[in-house]
């Protein structure tokens, strides 16, 4: 079994649509493979897919690859992934599985205190971020997420994000459309499961178009600007 670092956290209709896109994924991913596969979704949240079959550790291998992996055994200064689960003036916490906090200072992200630098970068909960596990408790954000962040605040032929949560890519697509906003939006980047990135043409007003989408999509939705 592998416990993916990207949670399904909506219930009724909703976790359906969820579960059935990312086994549409999975089954991409492992269409040359010789497997067989379930997903399920534990009181974690964390999805977990177990497979079985004559490919089944290459296709749990992949699986690690594309989605990162949850997991209970932590080594010092190794990166590992978890989701943005809560925040305060003083720290990020992540879910890893295990609560691992995350000071202002570690963060790495310029000035502000936690809450204004999660409003900066537009980090919506229960976004997967990478982190330096530290055996005494001095977690910091990994370089690769911190790299991630700052890019999304760079105008390079966009004109900024809106993220987004509770919703898969394709729901986010189609809210997008429905709402006569598809000639804003250059593409839409896959954070995790449920956590998307829009990523806007140049000249479109990511505040704006936060308020013009916003009825459509039951989720939090938090605003880029380069």
């Amino acid at each position: 079994m592998v416990s993916l670092a990207t949670k399904c956290y909506v219930e009724g209709d909703a976790r359906e649509r969820a579960l059935d896109s990312l086994d549409s994924m999975v089954a991409n991913d492992l269409a040359d493979l010789d497997v067989e596969w379930t997903i399920g979704v534990p009181d974690t949240e964390f999805v977990s897919v177990t497979i079985e079959g004559e490919d089944a550790n290459v296709a749990r291998n992949l699986l690690r690859e594309r989605w990162d992996e949850v997991t209970d055994h932590f080594d010092h200064g190794e990166v590992y992934t978890g989701t943005l689960e809560s925040w305060d003036g003083q720290k990020w916490v992540l879910d890893a599985g295990k609560d691992i906090e995350i000071s202002g200072e570690d963060l790495g992200l310029g000035p502000g205190d936690p809450r204004q630098i999660r409003d900066r970068f537009g980090v919506v909960q229960h976004t997967p971020l990478q982190f330096v596990y530290d055996a005494d408790g001095g977690h910091r954000l990994a370089d690769e997420a911190r790299d991630q962040l700052y890019d999304w605040t760079r105008a390079e032929g966009n004109g900024g994000r809106l993220n987004v949560n509770s919703a898969t890519r394709g729901e986010v697509r189609a809210t997008m459309n429905r709402a006569g906003h598809a000639r804003d939006v250059v593409t839409v980047e896959r954070l995790g499961l449920l956590e998307q990135s829009v990523i806007c043409t140049e000249g479109t007003d990511p505040p704006g178009l936060l308020a013009s989408v916003g009825e459509y999509l039951p989720a939090e939705l938090k605003c880029v600007v380069p």
